[in-house]
Formats: structure tokens, C-alpha cells, sequence
């Protein structure tokens, strides 16, 4: 039979050396919420995020430049009925070189298709080796999951009237948290969902702006930023009752991906103009899942296409 094992192999133009350092500098591409030594033999390190994964690894084998392999003791998923997925399984990276290239290949042995967590897991790790470890050996920095900070509530975050009104929204869209809070929060992303014509950084406390129409635009403070869980911003010019509204995204990891709860709170009354935004907004969703799962979506003008 065929070996089901989850597999990835990207080649890059680096020495052995540089990709054994990046291997190991797990920080630097997994996640700053790492606890413990990383490269050294039969050290132990511990992984969490949030409360939804946690992991402990013991390191079984270094062979410098050229083999690096994990062994998970323990493991936790929120998500999964089956509490023993990933315990014992063997997360190895290897090294070689050809034509001129090294190339690295990354094997999660017992990480099969019958899995509850298998596709999540299958796009996260193609999210972490194809993409943070790459950048971290090419470029010198890649994109791990930040560490974790305590969730402060701040006066600006809880300033709507209590009578006000609400769009809820909630949908599945099969890929990692990590993907779809890319498209939230970088200009890229948010330009392929919503609108071609944004400005935006993933910085709290800035200002995105998004032009429509005739110059029409909505410029947005970003007001709660939480990596791969949340997203908040206070509507500060726009249509008049878009004006101190807020419109928050926030993502719970599904065993297929994760669940997006979409709410724009604030509303005054239950108006013609309520009624259409909500529509449109469940069009500009359904077009963040698009560009999520296929990496093409439907930003404005094609939205209603």
C-alpha cells in the first residue's frame, strides 16, 4: 500500500547548513509559544495555541545538515474526538542536495488521511514549511504564530449602545485560521475580497482605508488584533450609519478549517440600508471564502457575479 504519510519538500537555493539552523530555530517559524530546548538530542519542548492545541516533543535525532526528527509524547486537540491524534507519531526533516539545490522534505508519520485533524493539520503545515520556514531560510524571517498575550478589554472596545443593532454572519471556510487571518489583516488579502483598492497594514491602532464607486470610501481603525483568532475595527468615515460601527471577524478552528463569526455591530435601526449591507456583506464573505479555498475570490466590482 501507499505510503499515506502527510509529505512536503520545497527546494531552495541554500546551504544544508543554513536550512539544518532554520530547522531548529523553531521560534522563528512555528511559533513564538514554545516552551523548552529545540536542538539538542533528547531535549523536550512544549507547543500551544490557545486553548485549542498543545503538543509535547521530544527531539530523537540530529544529524547535523542533514536530519532532524521529533517525537510527539503528548497532544491535545479541541477539535477531534480522538484525543491520541499526533501521540506517537514521528515529525522528521530531511536535507539533501541536487543540481545544485538543497532541498528539504518534511514528514509527519502517522499523519494520515483517516485523521480527524488531517486536513487542517495537511494545510497548516504546507502554511508553515511551504511558506514561514521557506522565508525564514531565504529572507532571514518568517511568519510563526506571535506569542501570546493577555486579552485586555479597553474602554474603545466596548463603546456601542446597548439597544443598537446587529449583521451576524457565520460560516465554515476549509483552511487554517492562519490563511484566512492573512486575508483580513494584510493589504493583499483584503484587496482580493473586498475591494482592489485598499490600504491597509496588520498594525493595531491603524487605519485601513477602502475605495468603492465614484471615490466612495470607508476607512477603518483597527481596534482589537488577535493572530489567528480575531479581528476588530471602528468604522471612522464612511456612509453616516456606518459611522462608529464596529466590524469584528473572529475564527474557531474547525477539523476542517475554521468557522468565521462575522458581526457589524452598532447599527442604529433595523433600516433599507441595514437590509442591503447585510446582503452585501454575506457576498464579500462568501468571497473571502473563495479566496481562501481557491485562492481566487470575487472583491467589488464582480461580487454579486
Amino acid at each position: 500500500m501507499e505510503n499515506q504519510d502527510f509529505t512536503t519538500t520545497i527546494a531552495v537555493e541554500a546551504t544544508p547548513e543554513q536550512i539544518f539552523a532554520a530547522v531548529n530555530n523553531v521560534r522563528g517559524w512555528w511559533s513564538e509559544n514554545i516552551e523548552g530546548t529545540t536542538n539538542v538530542v533528547n531535549a523536550e519542548f512544549s507547543y500551544h495555541y490557545e486553548d485549542v492545541h498543545r503538543c509535547r516533543i521530544k527531539v530523537v535525532e540530529l544529524i547535523p545538515n542533514e536530519k532532524v526528527v521529533w517525537l510527539v509524547l503528548d497532544n491535545y486537540f479541541k477539535f477531534t474526538q480522538d484525543e491520541n491524534e499526533w501521540k506517537g507519531n514521528r515529525i522528521i526533516f530531511e536535507i539533501s542536495e541536487s543540481d545544485g539545490k538543497a532541498q528539504l522534505k518534511f514528514t509527519q508519520q502517522g499523519l494520515v488521511p483517516t485523521y480527524e485533524c488531517f486536513q487542517i493539520c495537511q494545510d497548516a503545515w504546507t502554511h508553515y514549511i511551504q511558506g514561514s520556514l521557506k522565508d525564514l531560510i531565504l529572507k532571514g524571517q518568517g511568519s510563526p504564530t506571535p506569542k501570546a498575550v493577555e486579552d485586555k478589554k479597553t474602554e474603545n472596545q466596548s463603546g456601542l449602545n446597548s439597544t443598537s443593532k446587529s449583521i451576524y454572519h457565520r460560516l465554515l471556510i476549509e483552511t487554517p485560521a492562519e490563511k484566512i487571518f492573512e486575508a483580513l489583516t494584510t493589504q493583499e488579502g483584503l484587496a482580493g475580497w473586498w475591494t482592489p483598492d485598499t490600504i491597509a497594514k496588520p498594525e493595531l491602532g491603524s487605519i485601513s482605508r477602502f475605495t468603492f464607486e465614484d471615490g466612495y470610501f470607508k476607512e477603518m481603525e483597527i481596534i482589537e488584533l488577535k493572530p489567528y483568532s480575531k479581528v476588530k475595527w471602528r468604522c471612522i468615515k464612511g456612509y453616516e450609519d456606518w459611522v462608529g460601527t464596529e466590524v469584528s471577524f473572529e475564527l474557531e478552528p474547525h477539523r476542517l478549517g475554521a468557522v468565521l463569526l462575522f458581526h457589524h455591530d452598532g447599527w442604529k435601526e433595523y433600516s433599507n440600508g441595514f437590509a442591503s449591507c447585510s446582503y452585501d456583506w454575506a457576498l464579500f464573505l462568501r468571497s473571502l471564502r473563495l479566496l481562501c479555498e481557491t485562492g481566487k475570490g470575487q472583491p467589488y466590482p464582480n461580487f454579486n457575479d
